[in-house]
């Protein structure tokens, strides 16, 4: 097991590697963001100077070994816009986005897994084909589509629920919903899949056969076998939405998380913030990714052996 770990702890430093020089080089295909922070009107000599301060002014090797010392010495400069260190800008927008994502998949979870028991216990009635049908719909309408209609329904013509901030718990409700659409569909129809893989086994007949009740059948039994499949999906779906889901609901909804920021900071091309944003989520997808692989293969060792 401790190899199986060393393993996953080299893949997670040589792919964080890999999107750091990604990012870096990137961000300078934009052009030179000098350019934005001035605006028009400015000297050359000013122009210049700030090139220069910034160390813009350096071949892109140079910029991108003083970027690589940067990030393994924790100093991450500062914005370009706000003049303040990246690492406190992208700290405040942290707390936001976690609210968010600890949201969406709290309600993720509490309505995906029983609508995935559920069409798979009925799978042969109208329960079972109605849930698959909304699974689908929500898999196949994009984060933002649903967000954008949730905005003119519930925040325009009917007036019910605020549109722009994080102020209060309303203000949860709609990014809440637009983020998990396609978490909902996919948990759901894995959870339906995995479900209808034990409910055949013969360990749920002998439950059966033992005068147990259907729901301790299906809980205790059913869902705790299957469970070990749901682990790698939970996981891996909450790694997209850390990663893309909520870039743009936020950018939508005005929320003051890091998606807002990777945005305004792309569009001003404010390097450093931009750098630093991504870099954070990185490190928390492949955190994430790397826990469900060692989690899953700690569950079933047939995994864990077959990879060495």
């Amino acid at each position: 097991m401790l190899i199986y770990v060393l393993r996953a702890l080299v893949k997670m430093a040589v792919t964080l590697l890999v999107i750091v020089t990604l990012v870096f080089f990137a961000t300078r295909l934009s052009g030179n963001p000098v350019d934005f922070v001035l605006g028009e009107g400015i000297t050359r000599e000013d122009r210049e100077l700030l090139i220069a301060y910034y160390g813009l002014d350096a071949s892109i090797g140079s910029q991108y070994w003083r970027y690589l010392v940067s990030v393994f010495s924790g100093e991450f400069g500062l914005s370009f816009l706000e003049r303040r260190p990246v690492s406190q800008i992208v700290l405040e927008r942290a707390w936001p986005s976690l609210k968010l994502l600890l949201s969406a998949i709290t309600f993720t979870l509490i309505v995906s897994v029983p609508l995935g028991i559920l069409s798979a216990i009925y799978r042969t009635s109208i329960i079972g084909s109605v849930v698959m049908v909304i699974a689908f719909l929500g898999y196949a309408v994009p984060a933002f589509i649903i967000g954008i209609l949730l905005v003119l329904i519930f925040g325009y013509t009917l007036n019910w629920l605020p549109v722009i901030g994080d102020g209060s718990a309303l203000h949860f409700i709609m990014p809440t919903l637009a983020i998990s659409g396609i978490l909902v569909a996919a948990i759901t129809r894995f959870t339906r899949n995995a479900m209808l893989d034990v409910l055949s086994q013969d360990y749920m007949r002998t439950a059966r056969a033992k005068g147990l009740p259907e729901w301790v059948v299906i809980l205790k039994h059913g869902l705790r076998n299957a469970a070990i499949t749901l682990l790698s999906v939970i996981g891996l779906q909450i790694a997209v939405l850390a990663a893309s889901g909520s870039v743009v609901v936020e950018a939508i909804f005005a929320w003051p998380g890091i998606g807002d920021l990777l945005v305004r900071s792309a569009i001003l091309r404010d390097y450093p913030v931009l750098q630093f944003a991504v870099l954070s989520v990185a490190i928390v997808v492949i955190v994430i990714n790397a826990a469900v692989d060692i989690a899953y293969a700690y569950a079933d060792p047939r995994i864990r052996l077959s990879k060495g």
